[in-house]
């Protein structure tokens, strides 16, 4: 088409459409425009719909691949302990003339003893470190063979004083399950109490395991500081095994990172575990994450024990609370209680006092079914010793 004819043809075009070229086009372009990004948005939603589907899947693998690595074989003992007995003499000798050393080896230990036909010796207490210098007092007499009241007080003494090192044991297995060396002794010692307590029936030796390896597995996933998890997720629940302190576990786990100088993201990730506070950083969403997994997954805890051993607790916290009282130890779920006292302060008389006292504080401050009986032991003993020749 000639340029004039051509010219003409789109000056005649204009005039029919009411625009001019350039605005034609300009139209043209923003509805193409329009259309365009009708299309690239549905491909974006698209995309980030799969995006989306497979970080949720990568997500699933990731974490079910760290909870595969949480598995521990670490043995953890709730409320009952077992011992072997080697044969029936032995068997006899435990128990004694008329039950004489079974009834003072619960009175040295606080725990209950069962014996029945097979040669296993149970030894159940809701204490757990109790528990465990009862059964190592067990053990000691049994390899010495001479069972009689005044070996088992002897043997439970020697074991209570062998606790820090049991302790320290302890805290050595937990630390090394974990690939976790060179803590200082008294840090090794707290950890070691883990092996005797529970939070809501979960063992806590078993669960800040289990939390630290899957809470290592994730460091190591999204690139987080291995050794901060590692150290973090150990020790985030050290605080609830302090009892010689008031707060609350958290604040004390950071007191206890902080005496023991540990690095700064420990011990915020100790004070954020709980979501108290914001996390400073990824590595606390780590152990938050690996706890939350560890604790709440079904079947780890269940809370009626951690109320039983509240119930426990408190009944012998009101035996103790008496004057002339030297222990109080609760048995059989809180329906028996026994109560040894100081003979020096407390004579024959006023153990029928107080034994009434006893029972009547629990009548109003203890919930508890049935009957709670109370049993006031006083017992005056007198000692010498010849010169040496």
């Amino acid at each position: 088409m000639p340029k004039t004819n051509r010219d003409d043809y789109l000056a005649k075009l204009e005039k029919i459409a009411g625009l001019t070229r350039d605005e034609a086009k300009k139209e043209l372009l923003s509805e193409v425009e329009k259309d365009l990004s009708v299309e690239v948005a549905k491909r974006i939603r698209a995309a980030e719909e799969e995006v989306k589907l497979k970080a949720s899947q990568e997500a699933q693998e990731i974490l079910i691949d760290a909870m595969e690595h949480g598995a521990t074989s670490y043995v953890a003992e709730y409320t009952v302990s077992s011992v072997r007995v080697p044969d029936e003499e032995i068997k006899g000798r435990i128990i004694g003339r008329e039950g004489r050393n079974i009834r003072a080896f619960e009175q040295a230990t606080g725990c209950e003893i069962e014996i029945d036909e097979t040669n296993d010796i149970r030894i159940s207490s809701f204490d757990s470190i109790r528990r465990e210098i009862a059964r190592r007092a067990l053990e000691k007499l049994i390899r010495d063979g001479r069972i009689q009241p005044e070996k088992i007080e002897e043997a439970v003494a020697q074991t209570k004083k062998q606790m820090e090192e049991i302790l320290l044991e302890e805290g050595t297995k937990i630390a090394h399950e974990v690939e976790l060396f060179n803590l200082p002794l008294d840090l090794l010692r707290l950890i070691g109490r883990y092996r005797f307590r529970t939070s809501y029936g979960q063992n806590l030796a078993f669960h800040q395991i289990e939390q630290t390896k899957i809470g290592m597995q994730l460091a190591h996933e999204v690139g987080a500081d291995l050794d901060i998890v590692r150290t973090a997720c150990l020790l985030c629940d050290v605080g609830k095994v302090i009892s010689e302190e008031e707060g609350n576990h958290i604040d004390l786990g950071v007191n206890v990172a902080k005496k023991f100088r540990l690095p700064e993201k420990v011990v915020n990730a100790i004070a954020e575990h709980h979501e108290d506070i914001p996390f400073s950083s990824i590595e606390s969403v780590v152990v938050w994450i690996s706890d939350a997994i560890s604790g709440s997954r079904p079947g780890a805890r269940y809370e009626p024990f951690e109320d039983y051993a509240k119930h426990m607790g408190h009944i012998e916290e009101i035996v103790k609370s008496f004057p002339g009282v030297e222990q109080g130890y609760a048995f059989q779920a809180g329906r028996e209680v026994r109560v040894l006292v100081k003979p020096e302060e407390v004579d024959d008389a006023k153990t029928t006092i107080l034994a009434h006292d006893i029972a009547k504080k629990l009548e109003n401050e203890v919930s508890y079914a049935g009957q709670i009986k109370v049993t006031v032991i006083r017992e005056l003993r007198s000692e010498a010793t010849t010169k040496a020749k």
